[in-house]
């Protein structure tokens, strides 16, 4: 059995993740900035605070802290998203360079990474795109650079949308679904790549194990939907019509230009080609399993 540090370990896929791998009989040691357990870790990115000392000896480190991309990007939101993750993550991987044995590093990052894309097929070999969240996604990564560097394994897990009844994007989706209300974003032809939180957990528990798998990892679906095509699968699973559409403007108008075009109606067709190279098995390999089994949590 192995010891893993987690950060992030109390949010939406940090508690999934904790809670698999204390199943499956690893030791979990959280990072923290508020320690309250024994084994706890702690730490302060803002002011580069982590002794070193603490992660001696772990087989692993996921990292997954991170500011929140939903809140409004006003330009000083903007700028906690960015230091946040590159603070953090710069942090972590410095601390893992220093270790005398090097533990994997899984650190998070998005499939944001590719900007708007349109119908292009994507996969880890594709460059990054243009836009706010490109840029962070780039920063991000490349501040996991100390710890490659220093020879330790590094796996950059691009996440797509991850559906839980309980968090993130489908979460949001339910009330106006269930209340009929539901319907395509815009014109519904923008590539939606998603994936259940069981393959985002099961992606990175195959990762830490897997000494084969470095470097950028897309986390997806094998099978990416349109937007309508992903309005269609949820309503059929709530037995609920969804024959209405948010006109991109009224989007544009709700969340401001740059959010509703990079959150909301960004197109990313992306595919998982290194985990399936790897042979890892998704539990939920379409759209419409992965809404499935995330309805049945």
């Amino acid at each position: 059995m192995a010891t893993i540090a987690v950060t992030g370990a109390t949010g939406f896929i940090g508690s999934a993740l904790t809670a698999r791998l204390a199943a499956d009989g690893h030791t979990v040691r959280r990072i923290t900035r508020t320690p309250r357990a024994p084994g706890d870790v702690a730490w302060d990115p803002e002011r580069g605070r982590l002794d070193p000392a603490a992660l001696d000896g772990v087989d692993g480190v996921v990292h997954l802290a991170g500011a929140s991309i939903s809140g409004r990007w006003t330009e000083s939101y903007k700028a906690e998203i960015l230091r946040s993750r590159t603070l953090g993550t710069t942090l972590i991987a410095e601390s893992v360079a220093r270790l005398p044995r090097k533990p994997v590093l899984v650190s998070a990052t998005a499939i944001g990474y590719y900007g708007e894309r349109g119908d292009e097929i994507l996969d880890e070999s594709s460059a990054p795109g243009e836009g706010f969240l490109a840029d962070v996604c780039r920063a991000w990564e490349a501040a996991t650079a100390p710890a490659a560097d220093a020879g330790a394994r590094v796996v950059r897990t691009r996440f797509g949308l991850v559906l839980d009844k309980h968090g993130g994007f489908l979460e949001r989706l339910l009330i106006p679904f269930r209340l009929g209300l539901g319907g395509k974003l815009g014109d519904g032809r923008a590539w939606m790549s998603c994936v259940a939180l069981d393959d985002v957990v099961g992606a990175i528990v195959f990762a830490l194990a897997a000494e084969g798998v470095s470097g950028p990892v897309n986390v997806v679906c094998p099978t990416p939907v349109t937007n309508a095509e992903f309005t269609d699968l949820l309503a059929h699973a709530l037995h609920r019509p969804a024959v209405l559409a948010v006109p991109r403007t009224a989007l544009r108008l709700l969340l401001g230009a740059r959010q509703a075009d990079e959150l909301a109606l960004a197109s990313q067709r992306v595919l998982p080609r290194a985990l399936l190279a790897a042979d890892y098995r998704f539990a939920h390999p379409t759209a419409g399993d992965a809404i499935d089994a995330a309805l049945r949590q």
